[in-house]
């Protein structure tokens, strides 16, 4: 047994834990990537959701990013107080709001895609462009797979 599979035990085999580990340090060093722009995970998705189906209504872009309807409220209303996304009511249903990129959206979402690059390229450094796309393959098979939240 190596060093660490002696020291998680019958944690060592399982996909679930190393998934978690790695999740955890792609989310640190993604904290670190962004720091200073105010932004977190879940506001660049929605933001990188927006820019790609301008005026798309928040419980569309709750549903791609798995987010519950109760909170993409204060989620999208924390874009809008940062300006970065517009929200105007739906033509098509009175009862909806469509969501589109404000200038400072599109710049804000380019700032943290660069930088996400830069992190990325860090992160993957070992990795070649196929092991890349294999991992990218991989995880989305599991992915769709999940059950979907509520």
């Amino acid at each position: 047994m190596s060093g660490e599979q002696e020291q998680v035990g019958a944690l060592a085999p399982l996909v679930g834990y190393h998934l978690r580990r790695a999740s955890g340090a792609f989310a640190a060093d993604f904290t670190n990537a962004v720091e200073g722009t105010g932004m977190r995970q879940v506001l660049v998705g929605i933001l990188a959701v927006v820019e790609g189906s301008p005026g798309i209504n928040q419980g569309a872009v709750g549903r791609v990013l798995g987010i519950k309807r109760a909170n993409m409220v204060a989620l999208i209303n924390e874009l809008v107080d940062l300006k970065l996304i517009a929200r105007v009511v739906d033509a098509s249903d009175r009862r909806a709001f469509a969501l589109t990129l404000t200038d400072a959206g599109h710049a804000m979402l380019r700032t943290c895609l660069d930088r996400i690059a830069a992190h990325e390229r860090v992160m993957l450094a070992g990795f070649t462009d196929a092991e890349r796309a294999t991992l990218l393959d991989l995880l989305g098979r599991i992915e769709r797979r999940a059950p979907t939240a509520g």
